[in-house]
């Protein structure tokens, strides 16, 4: 089993940035992934971006190239999501993710869920 926990959501304004933190604990496989996932209720989970950390693979979603930005904490098993240009849509739920088989770019891929944490953009 793996635990997953996020920090560093908040409110900021249009423009602004923010710093997510995802640390993994538990059982790490070779084959794992870690990525990020967002929600605005009454909506489905959408998709933002992953790692292979065994393989140094980052993907993007749409949304999210050339604003956000995956990086490796100084800590083991720990994802950074550098969030930069925020803007009001952005505003939702963020979601680490794990995922034993190495890709992380829909929901059926992830086993592992952390609690999430709010991101709130104004404009």
């Amino acid at each position: 089993q793996v635990q997953l926990v996020e920090s560093g959501g908040g409110s900021v304004q249009a423009g602004g940035s923010l710093r997510l933190s995802c640390v993994a604990s538990g059982t790490i496989y070779r084959t794992f992934a870690m990525g990020w996932f967002r929600q605005v209720p009454g909506q489905e989970r959408e998709y933002i971006a992953f790692t292979d950390f065994n393989g140094g693979r980052r993907h993007y979603a749409d949304s999210a190239k050339g604003r956000f930005t995956l990086s490796q904490g100084n800590a083991k098993n720990t994802l950074i999501l550098q969030m930069t240009s925020l803007q009001p849509e952005d505003t939702a739920v963020y979601y680490c993710a794990g995922c034993d088989i190495g890709v992380c770019t829909v929901v059926a891929d992830v086993s592992y869920w952390g609690h999430g944490t709010q991101v709130t953009v104004s404009s």
